[in-house]
């Protein structure tokens, strides 16, 4: 689990302006996730650095060394993304202030321990997605050929890789099963809440939402989603069960396809590694 120097370029007339196969709600809720990532990903490495002293097991060491480095990478690359969304008419810098706030207050409020159990509850709702975009196609036509689609492949590639990480650190230092559950069960109600109302609220500032026949197709359309399915919402919940472990779902053959098409001898990022 290497962090990869890599690059993406967002020139002006490369996206549309509803991107996601001019899908608008999609759209809206694909930027809006962007947007939450960077500060996001500062959040998950502050989390997971506070306890990285206190790892011993070494095999886990040098996991903690890679997630820092892909989640430094995402945070990067999610940064420029958004400011080509902001560009496109996107609040993505009103939401990256709210964010920022947001996970300020809740490091004041919360100790490390519940902090870096947040961490792995989160990194569990991004591996699910994750692994749902690389397993779908349906998930993956919905990204067109833009370079939104390789950015997020590389995004999710990375993100299966380290799914673990804060999970097992939050073992090594003592976290316990009813802090674990506890805490996934109020983010499993809050995240999809405030993705949903900041949805709404990005909407709010495009004229093509003000459609009414466009947004209620394009809010309807959302029944057939590949993120939205049962498949998706078991996997969320097994989280919730005593015991419960990222790695019991396999993803071993899912990334080794991946990696080859992503970054193998003809992969088609390999021209975006420096």
């Amino acid at each position: 689990m290497q962090p990869r120097r890599i690059r993406f370029n967002y020139p002006v007339a490369a996206l549309q302006r509803h991107f996601v196969q001019g899908d608008l709600v999609m759209s809206h809720m694909i930027a809006h996730l962007s947007a939450v990532f960077p500060e996001g990903e500062d959040f998950f490495i502050r989390s997971v650095r506070h306890y990285a002293g206190q790892i011993t097991d070494p095999v886990l060491k040098d996991q903690v060394k890679g997630f820092i480095g892909q989640e430094v990478t995402h945070g990067r690359e999610h940064r420029a993304l958004n400011e080509r969304l902001q560009q496109m008419g996107y609040p993505t810098r009103r939401i990256d202030r709210l964010v920022h706030r947001r996970l300020k207050a809740a490091e004041r409020r919360f100790s490390p321990l519940t902090c870096l159990s947040i961490t792995a509850a989160l990194e569990h709702f991004t591996a699910v997605f994750a692994e749902t975009l690389l397993a779908d196609e349906q998930a993956q036509e919905l990204l067109g050929t833009t370079e939104v689609r390789s950015m997020l492949l590389w995004h999710a590639v990375e993100e299966s890789e380290h799914r673990s990480v804060a999970f097992d650190v939050y073992r090594a230092v003592g976290g316990d099963e009813t802090r674990r559950i506890r805490t996934m069960r109020v983010i499993r109600f809050s995240f999809p809440i405030a993705v949903t109302m900041n949805t709404i609220i990005s909407l709010f500032s495009d004229r093509a939402a003000y459609h009414p026949v466009r947004l209620v197709r394009s809010f309807a359309a959302l029944r057939h989603s590949p993120f939205l399915t049962r498949a998706v919402f078991r996997r969320l919940g097994d989280y919730l069960r005593p015991g419960f472990h990222p790695d019991d779902h396999d993803n071993t053959v899912l990334l080794q396809r991946w990696e080859a098409e992503l970054f193998g001898e003809r992969g088609s990022l390999v021209g975006h590694l420096h």
